[in-house]
């Protein structure tokens, strides 16, 4: 029997486009079903002032091929060095929706990150001040800080001393990948909401490992054990207004992926929404589906509700490709290991 679901159009709250002929290579692939994105800014260099941001949205713009609508919603990298005075400029124009943080090291080009969050203490005051949120890496970068005790540590040790110390600045936790953050976001009040990926859902440390090495699930933050996969199943699922999709779909090509040092991150933008509507079946709440994809993200940062809407319909299993070229190489889309039954109309 043929099921079918309408929703307001989903907007992907954590999206990396990257630049360049790859950019212009996955960017359909987010516009095809997606309102709007929050853009990452670690690019090389990365996207730190109002200038950088502008001049970032005219290649997004310019890449979007005729006919698709997507809003790109700008972020600005923060740094050690970065001016209040700009991010302040940079909010009132309309363009910069956040701010991100990343701890120096933490994942893909992350390099020009922040080591002393004492020095950068001066901008959340100001982004307190005007609204601005903060979307934060939650991870640890200390060497003797195991990998998979990243995010709890962070917790602890920087985002729970932040808040206290800014406690009107409102902050996102960006893909949570444990039930210590799933636990601190519900504890966390209005200024605080959660993104959490289309792979969390779905993978657990154990399809990285078991078997051999997957390159393809490799991401960061790692994924976890299973308890921790469920914890985030339960969230998303809940209707609980705290959380909210960021798929942090992350291109990179297979020869980046597949080499001796691989680079983190799943590539989702394809075929998320079949993904989701899965999970969401298989939790027996689909009913819930619109607002953790459509609804939850524009509320927390303010902005309506996309007007437009898509349809998902349940029928034979749906055909993605399995890969995206691009003239610096393959993109591989990520596999569920299950088959995808609903398909997405626009």
């Amino acid at each position: 029997m043929t099921q079918t679901l309408t929703i307001r159009r989903p907007d992907d709250w954590h999206l990396h486009l990257r630049d360049g002929e790859v950019l212009k290579a996955v960017l359909p692939e987010t516009a095809r079903h997606f309102g709007r994105g929050i853009i990452m800014p670690n690019l090389v260099p990365p996207v730190v002032t109002h200038e950088d941001a502008q001049a970032y949205h005219g290649r997004i713009m310019e890449a979007l091929p005729e006919g698709m609508s997507f809003d790109p919603l700008m972020v600005l990298y923060l740094t050690e060095d970065t001016e209040p005075e700009d991010v302040a400029r940079a909010h009132a124009s309309g363009l910069v929706k956040a701010v991100k943080l990343y701890p120096a090291g933490a994942t893909t080009n992350s390099a020009s990150g922040v080591q002393d969050f004492t020095k950068v203490a001066a901008i959340f005051e100001k982004m307190a001040e005007i609204g601005l949120p903060l979307c934060v890496h939650g991870e640890v970068t200390d060497n003797e800080v195991d990998i998979f005790d990243r995010e709890a540590v962070f917790i602890d040790r920087v985002l729970d001393p932040i808040r206290r110390a800014h406690p009107e600045l409102r902050v996102v936790m960006e893909h949570i990948t444990t039930k210590n953050g799933v636990d601190y976001a519900r504890s966390g009040g209005d200024n605080l909401g959660a993104t959490i990926t289309t792979h969390h859902l779905i993978i657990n440390r154990n399809h990285i490992l078991v078997g051999g090495i997957k390159p393809h699930y490799y991401c960061l933050p790692v994924a976890k054990r299973e308890e921790h996969r469920l914890a985030l199943r339960e969230a998303a699922t809940s209707g609980d207004a705290t959380f909210f999709v960021g798929t942090d779909s992350a291109p990179h090509t297979d020869p980046n992926k597949e080499s001796a040092c691989g680079c983190a991150g799943c590539f989702t933008a394809t075929n998320t929404m079949s993904c989701l509507a899965e999970v969401f079946e298989e939790e027996n709440a689909l009913d819930k589906l619109e607002g953790f994809a459509s609804l939850n993200g524009p509320a927390f940062y303010g902005l309506p509700a996309n007007e437009a809407t898509i349809t998902l319909t349940k029928g034979d299993p749906v055909s993605y490709p399995a890969k995206i070229d691009t003239t610096d190489g393959p993109i591989t889309v990520f596999d569920p290991g299950f088959p995808l039954h609903w398909s997405v109309e626009v």
